[in-house]
């Protein structure tokens, strides 16, 4: 959301031109302006428009001012006021330029970026309102253009063509860090809370080792192997046994005994004789 003030200048309403240029396929320019102060009225913003990002240009007490701010839940969560010092359009530089909807390169340099709360807040700030939509492959091919950042004695943005050298297209800012108005922590670490619906489910029975390499875990129930089929070999078969009567074992014992006693009753006549 790129919005106007009640007195701008040219400078200003040519960077706001040419940030929508940047972001022309998800972002919306206001072309009428808007009488308000984002510092001291805060409601008028959070209802404008149900937009995340805003940007506001304005030139009256503080000469080439831009706020930069984002909202959660109808609410201001940061603001940022940055005063321009120097700037050259996107028209001034004489080349080709990258065709619409172009997914940019975010470079920051400088430590104070991530030393200074103010800058920290600045470089996510500017990280979200120039990122685009979220991706989840990228094709190294169409990266076009990068935004440079670099914060030494001031804030300065540089937008370059990616041409196997940086070729600067423009625009190009000279910028100053001004006033802030930064969430308190309880509410930032709110709103950078994901919700429930967008976070990953758990997976049940699956396990990664170091390598990467996926386990999954099956259960299976406890099968009937009396019924599996086989393969009958004989050595596997049981041998058949012989169903005997009950009184069928007594008689083959005493059969026996019978045949027992005549060859010792054989012996004893043997050795009489002998």
């Amino acid at each position: 959301m790129l919005i106007k003030g009640g007195n701008v200048n040219a400078t200003v309403t040519q960077v706001l031109k040419d940030v929508y240029a940047l972001k022309k396929s998800c972002s919306v320019l206001y072309k009428k302006k808007t009488i308000t102060r984002p510092f001291e009225d805060q409601t008028s913003l959070a209802k404008k428009s149900d937009c995340p990002l805003l940007m506001f240009g304005s030139h009256k007490k503080r000469p080439n001012n831009l706020v930069i701010g984002r909202m959660y839940d109808y609410h201001v969560l940061d603001m940022i006021e940055l005063g321009i010092e120097n700037f050259v359009s996107l028209k001034d530089i004489k080349n080709s330029k990258c065709p619409e909807g172009t997914k940019p390169v975010l470079i920051f340099a400088g430590d104070v970026f991530d030393v200074t709360e103010d800058y920290r807040r600045l470089k996510s700030l500017l990280t979200d309102f120039f990122r685009g939509p979220t991706v989840s492959n990228i094709h190294l091919a169409g990266l076009e253009y990068a935004l440079h950042f670099t914060a030494l004695n001031g804030i300065y943005f540089q937008s370059y063509k990616l041409l196997l050298k940086k070729s600067e297209m423009g625009p190009s800012l000279d910028l100053v860090l001004r006033r802030t108005h930064l969430a308190s922590d309880d509410l930032y670490k709110l709103s950078m809370k994901m919700p429930k619906a967008l976070k990953p489910k758990k997976k049940k029975n699956i396990s990664h080792d170091t390598f990467g390499t996926t386990y999954g875990r099956i259960h299976m129930q406890k099968q009937d192997l009396s019924k599996l089929q086989i393969r009958k070999m004989k050595g596997l078969k049981r041998p058949k046994e012989r169903i005997t009567r009950p009184g069928e074992k007594v008689k083959k014992n005493f059969k026996k005994l019978m045949e027992l006693s005549q060859s010792l009753l054989f012996h004893c006549v043997l050795l009489e004789n002998c």
